[in-house]
């Protein structure tokens, strides 16, 4: 059961976990945070109640809940923009949760905090249970598990030491893959053993198609930035045409890259074969992948990348990157396809192969399903999260 307010009653035979995230489904964006409310909905079958508390900081326009998630309590919090800001931010939504945890604590009893992200949610969870005297654990979602990647000089400083109190603190540190895990030990001054859970699919609305009947087109989701290698697509694209003119490629996301990139696609000579999309919902985002011939995002920093996964799930077959946190997941070959990291003339073979060979992208993509039902799933992820729970409470 979710809670919907702090106030409501829940099955008091449960744990009570108090979930604190800065990602979580907007009423205008229904893919943001879904790796975190999509687990949600089958934590109850594992015996955990959760209340969700969404944060975003008072100078960021006001979030409205999205009407088919897990209902949280958005809470805003004051926060100075910047590097510093970012180091000082979950003392300050501390301040601004304080009395309210208190209050749900005396009332109800949480067993346990998991907080999404070292900062700010991270922090505030660990000075929560200082003061609750109740365990906390923290997921670390990306590469950057240490934010001196992000922050430099001294406000990187403070963040990094900020971020090594939490894991330091925390009953358990989880990583959504082995690479991000290894990023966290290799970073850290202390001894830390992070538990891998992956993030999971919605193995139902990212179900495959009904038909092979299907057009050539090309699909990639992923905000327009620099490490998502869309440019490195673009080129790809140009030198595959003449031999598979047929082809198109669907680009959904938004993001400051997109002038950039439609002048370059002109440049190419391939701008009527490419169709920037902007944001989509979660359904389309699956009815495009239904659609697609292949899936393909060679992503130079990703610590997991749900996308690859709801592609997979479609059955589809998908063109990763080594050395990033998919690569635990996708065995090359077999139940997908992976390239080495800014190599045009690797993607280039690799969609040559696949688009050429029907039977290849028929029997990768069922082995991407597989792997999806097998291990994927967000029932698979909230039982593994649950036992994480149990374990930190005993």
């Amino acid at each position: 059961m979710v809670e919907r307010s702090f106030g409501e009653k829940i099955n008091r035979s449960a744990m009570r976990v108090l979930t604190l995230t800065p990602f979580y489904p907007t009423a205008s964006d229904d893919a943001a945070g879904c790796f975190i409310a999509e687990p949600l909905r089958a934590m109850h079958e594992f015996g955990v109640n959760s209340w969700v508390v969404a944060v975003h900081p008072l100078h960021r326009s006001r979030a409205r809940s999205n009407a088919t998630t897990p209902v949280a309590t958005w809470v805003r919090y004051p926060s100075i923009p910047g590097g510093f800001g970012l180091a000082s931010a979950g003392a300050f939504l501390y301040a601004s949760l304080i009395s309210r945890i208190r209050k749900l604590h005396r009332s109800q009893r949480i067993d346990l905090i998991h907080a999404h992200a070292a900062l700010p949610c991270g922090h505030t969870a660990a000075l929560l249970s200082r003061d609750l005297k109740i365990p906390f654990v923290v997921t670390v979602h990306g590469l950057d598990a240490f934010f001196d990647n992000q922050v430099g000089g001294h406000a990187g400083a403070w963040c990094n030491h900020v971020t090594q109190f939490v894991y330091r603190s925390a009953s358990r540190v989880i990583c959504i893959s082995d690479k991000v895990g290894a990023r966290v030990v290799d970073g850290s001054a202390a001894q830390i053993s992070p538990r891998v859970v992956y993030n999971s699919v919605d193995a139902q609305m990212f179900s495959p198609a009904s038909t092979d009947s299907l057009p050539q087109t090309i699909l990639s989701v992923g905000n327009l930035i620099p490490i998502k290698g869309h440019e490195l697509l673009l080129r790809a694209l140009a030198a595959i045409l003449p031999q598979y003119p047929q082809i198109s490629w669907e680009i959904i996301g938004e993001g400051p890259e997109y002038q950039r990139l439609t002048k370059f696609a002109s440049e190419c000579n391939i701008a009527c074969k490419v169709r920037f999309l902007g944001r989509q919902s979660r359904k389309q985002v699956a009815d495009a992948m239904r659609r697609c011939v292949l899936f393909a995002l060679p992503s130079r920093y990703e610590g997991l990348g749900c996308v690859y996964l709801e592609a997979m799930s479609t059955e589809k077959p998908v063109i990763a990157c080594r050395d990033q946190g998919i690569d635990g997941i996708i065995q090359h070959g077999s139940n997908g396809w992976l390239v080495d990291p800014d190599n045009l003339q690797n993607l280039i073979a690799a969609l040559s192969v696949l688009l050429q060979n029907l039977e290849l992208r028929r029997k990768i993509g069922e082995a991407a399903r597989r792997t999806v039902l097998q291990s994927l799933t967000s029932a698979h992820q909230a039982n593994q999260l649950a036992a994480v729970y149990r374990e930190c409470v005993a």
